[in-house]
């Protein structure tokens, strides 16, 4: 597959979402030695249709795209008493990729509409109800995005047949550049001022970079997914997670600098692993897989 095909392959699946079955596994862990135990693993969204793209809001609640009455909605889910509450007010369109503000309240997520319009918006939660929503960055067809801060995000943006990793702030409106060809995997690094995107090489390998977007400064690479991987997430400032099939990997700067496995999840009915993130104090991994067998309702 070419990078050309598989842009077109992305875009397409940016507009098919609801159409896929996966579930949403919240998982215990601990850091032992060189390793990362697991433990507690729950399909906390046992759900018909589309449940992904996690995001720990805090250590205690997960923001997820879920589907409701056949809508992708802006789906919160309590840890401690296991019960999920929509955010969002309904809307034509469906939402996705929602992320907590890091030092508000609001929550982001990109609205896809029936009409193809697809912005980045703000969800303004209150008292009195479900979150009413306020477009952002309206000039951009956002796909997918990071926070560094409230103020400045990086983000890969639709552009005809490609997509372009840009940083915006949010309050100025200003937009800078980063590369083409990005892909869909965009993270903050723990304690540090920068992020971690994907780019797409010519072979169709997803290579990680790190830019810190607050200084003018470039990017530089990191190491290559796996072929056939899109998504990692960073378990310390060091240390990369990701799974592939029905395992869990872990690459450690300090350590072989290597993929190495270190759990497999076959014994959970869980398969074709995909998204993955990390709990802010490390005790969780959240992440999207497909069921081996079926235990929906």
């Amino acid at each position: 597959m070419n990078i050309l095909q598989y842009t077109i392959l992305l875009l397409c699946t940016t507009t098919l979402l609801a159409q896929e079955e996966t579930e949403i596994y919240v998982i215990d862990i601990q850091s032992v030695e060189d390793t990362i135990v697991i433990k507690n693993v729950r399909n906390i969204s046992n759900n018909i249709g589309y449940d992904s793209q996690p995001s720990f809001s805090s250590n205690e609640f997960l923001l997820y795209a879920g589907t409701e009455n056949d809508q992708t909605e802006i789906m919160s889910f309590n840890l401690t008493t296991n019960t999920k509450t929509r955010i969002n007010a309904t809307t034509a369109g469906g939402e996705y990729s929602p992320q907590k503000f890091p030092n508000s309240n609001k929550i982001a997520a990109v609205r896809l509409d029936p009409d193809g319009l697809q912005r980045l918006y703000r969800y303004d939660l209150n008292k009195n109800g479900l979150a009413k929503s306020t477009a952002l960055l309206e000039e951009y067809k956002i796909a997918y995005f990071a926070f560094h801060d409230d103020n400045n995000i990086v983000a890969s943006v639709l552009n005809n047949n490609d997509l372009e990793l840009i940083k915006a702030n949010l309050t100025s409106g200003e937009v800078d550049k980063i590369t083409t060809n990005a892909g869909r995997s965009i993270h903050k690094i723990p304690s540090s001022n920068s992020i971690s995107y994907t780019a797409v090489n010519e072979d169709g390998v997803h290579e990680i970079f790190v830019i810190n977007i607050l200084e003018d400064s470039e990017s530089f690479y990191v190491c290559d997914l796996p072929i056939g991987i899109q998504d990692h997430c960073w378990y310390s400032v060091s240390e990369l997670l990701l799974g592939s099939g029905s395992k869990l990997y872990k690459y450690d700067f300090f350590g072989n600098a290597k993929w190495e496995e270190i759990a497999d999840l076959t014994g959970y009915n869980i398969s074709e692993i995909n998204r993955i993130t990390v709990s802010p104090d490390k005790s969780k991994i959240a992440l999207v897989a497909t069921p081996l067998t079926s235990t929906k309702d």
